[in-house]
């Protein structure tokens, strides 16, 4: 049975009105907000490509059974996710996950046409698609450096697929009608202390200026950049970190992305959002979750969530902000990963939507600093969870655990004839 009804709701619903907050305002701004689900979460970033051997591939722990072995059971395992998920969310698809009907397209040569289930899947669905190039998991990368490459062919081989990415993303959107975020990520560096770190920087600005000189509609494709700090191999250096990204676009009127895991573990991402949006228009987020480094653990309703939430709610940025997730668990049955992350951040939302957001920038701005902190505190135990069970109940999913049943029956009747 569900945890609250509506006699728990009308009840929340009149104590949030004692602090000034509308619920159901709430709910429907909640109800507007897209989420883009990750579709690397599926397959533990396996893609579907022929005939390339992996070389540099992604670091994915564990071997739950049940992973999507072709597009089509990867489709499937969507469809069961978003069927548990309140809203009408996004996919975030990379190219790694091209349909070339058995044959081998490199990625310098992958076209519109080896996603066209992909988009014939996305139309029936009703939902839009943002799109990634890949520049990871191949011969060509086997060395660390792809854009930064100082092999000019490695660089042209790249940009290539950089250009063909963007001209997917911009299909996606014709085709759909709603604009696909085109997120570009590489994982140039160094494991030790380089000594030339001018060079390869000034190599992936060229090449990134070659990677966007075809103008797109930005009722087609938004472009992003995104940085990191260091990845397992990469210690020392990073060429492309978060001020060489967020310079870029601030000067190319770029999107910036921000992924909550590529960041030392005491900053807080949700203090950099207000910062960037003094300079950009947009921006995107990759929510994940780090333990200690760049994990990229399933999404919690923890503090650092909470705190991305609020920033996001507190400053009027959420039309003009990007949601996406990125983590990959395989170690507990993915289709779960994917409800518990994205439930979550709409919780964690949900709950900044429903701060009595007057009375708090009244204590502040009146120089009441105890009793900011004291309103602060007493928000915390507000009936948040009876306003979450209640858009559950409205958008025609399951309240409570209850979706955890569905996911066990899925996983005994789908996932475990998979082999």
């Amino acid at each position: 049975m569900p945890r609250m009804n509506q006699a728990a709701y009308a009840a929340a619903k009149q104590e949030f009105a004692d602090w000034g907050v509308d619920t159901d305002a709430a709910l429907a701004t909640l109800k507007s907000i897209p989420i883009s689900l990750h579709c690397w979460q599926g397959d533990d970033v396996g893609g579907f490509e022929v005939g390339i051997t992996p070389a540099g591939a992604m670091t994915v722990t564990g071997n739950y059974p049940g992973r999507a072995r072709s597009a089509d059971e990867l489709r499937t395992d969507l469809d069961k996710a978003y069927s548990l998920i309140p809203g009408k969310h996004r996919l975030n698809l990379h190219a790694i996950y091209a349909e070339t009907s058995g044959k081998t397209v490199d990625r310098d040569a992958v076209a519109p046409e080896h996603f066209a289930r992909w988009i014939d899947w996305a139309k029936a669905a009703g939902i839009g698609v943002d799109f990634n190039p890949s520049f990871f998991a191949h011969p060509k990368a086997a060395d660390g450096f792809t854009l930064a490459s100082a092999d000019a062919g490695i660089r042209d081989f790249w940009i290539e697929h950089g250009r063909r990415s963007r001209t997917i993303a911009a299909a996606f959107a014709k085709a759909l009608g709603t604009p696909a975020v085109n997120n570009v990520w590489i994982p140039d560096g160094y494991k030790d202390t380089p000594v030339d770190r001018k060079g390869p920087r000034e190599r992936l600005e060229a090449a990134l200026d070659k990677v966007f000189a075809e103008k797109f509609d930005d009722k087609l494709v938004r472009d992003a950049v995104e940085g990191k700090l260091f990845a397992v191999g990469l210690e020392s250096y990073t060429v492309g970190s978060h001020e060489f990204y967020l310079g870029y676009a601030i000067r190319n009127k770029k999107l910036v992305c921000l992924d909550a895991g590529h960041y030392h573990p005491t900053e807080q991402m949700a203090d950099k959002i207000s910062s960037v949006f003094t300079s950009l228009d947009e921006i995107l987020l990759h929510v994940s979750r780090g333990v200690r480094w760049d994990s990229d653990h399933v999404v919690t309703l923890n503090d650092e969530l909470l705190q991305i939430a609020q920033e996001l709610v507190r400053g009027g940025y959420l039309a003009r902000t990007h949601i996406g997730l990125d983590f990959f668990d395989a170690s507990i049955n993915r289709i779960a990963a994917w409800v518990i992350g994205t439930r979550n951040m709409l919780k964690a939302l949900l709950t900044a939507l429903l701060e009595p957001i007057a009375l708090l920038k009244q204590a502040e701005n009146t120089g009441d600093l105890t009793g900011r902190l004291a309103l602060l505190e007493e928000i915390k135990t507000l009936p948040v969870g009876a306003v979450w069970d209640e858009h559950c109940r409205r958008e025609g999913v399951p309240v409570g655990r209850a979706w955890i049943n569905e996911v066990k029956a899925y996983e005994s009747g789908t996932l475990s004839k998979r082999s």
